[in-house]
């Protein structure tokens, strides 16, 4: 069962699809439903997707596929057949279509799981709360997040307080790059990672706080560092 603002959006999404052969961008969807903000579509979306009626494809801003549809609805509009029919019958909106999924290989929306720690580890956040819009030149292959950083036992890297880091996933890191470290199932820190004689050193970069080293198999690497946001107010 879909609630009024769900089923809204899925009809939307689809229509979209059907007239253009490309899925709206969330700023058309948030003022197609009226909404005040795009955090209110992110949860929409996010809540069509667990019911399995939707499906978003990594590293494209418009990426939304319709899986299924309820029932009295109707098929789920071919988006291949619909471009392919475009493109022989409407010069216009081929080019349209064309330059919108062309846009849409600028930015990338990455889950932004919430706050980390720089300083002292703090409780991980594994569920996704918000989006943040990132340049795709920022980002190579692979599955990316963002993390909020909070704390300055970085800013001798260049990673200040309030900064939003970009994490590319991964089990492993080179010695002293930066990576995201989960110590003990239970805590999440943001450091330069060091392997010694099978114990794993997470090193800040701030003078004022002390490298920690731990026993390998409490520590977890869950990504490195390949890029930062940061907005002045």
């Amino acid at each position: 069962m879909l609630t009024k603002k769900q089923r809204e959006l899925l009809l939307y999404i689809r229509d979209h699809l059907t007239r253009t052969g490309v899925s709206p961008s969330f700023d058309e969807m948030k003022d197609a439903l009226e909404l005040k903000s795009k955090s209110g579509i992110h949860r929409l979306i996010t809540a069509l997707e667990e019911r399995g009626f939707i499906r978003r494809l990594a590293h494209r801003a418009r990426a939304v596929e319709i899986l299924r549809l309820p029932e009295d609805l109707g098929p789920v509009p071919q988006q291949q057949e619909h471009d392919a029919l475009n493109h022989k019958s409407n010069p216009l909106l081929n080019k349209n279509i064309e330059a919108a999924n062309q846009s849409s290989d600028e930015t990338v929306q990455l889950p932004l799981y919430g706050k980390i720690a720089a300083g002292t580890p703090i409780e991980a956040l594994s569920d996704p709360a918000n989006y943040v819009d990132v340049p795709l030149n920022l980002l190579g292959n692979g599955d990316h997040y963002a993390l909020t950083v909070e704390g300055d036992s970085m800013i001798e890297a260049g990673i200040l307080d309030g900064d939003t880091v970009l994490i590319k996933r991964c089990d492993t890191v080179e010695n002293g790059q930066i990576g995201v470290a989960f110590v003990d199932n239970a805590e999440a820190t943001l450091k330069h990672v060091r392997r010694q004689s099978g114990k794993i050193e997470l090193e800040p970069a701030n003078a004022a706080y002390e490298t920690k080293t731990y026993e390998a198999g409490r520590v977890q690497v869950q990504g490195k560092l390949v890029g930062l946001l940061r907005t002045y107010n």
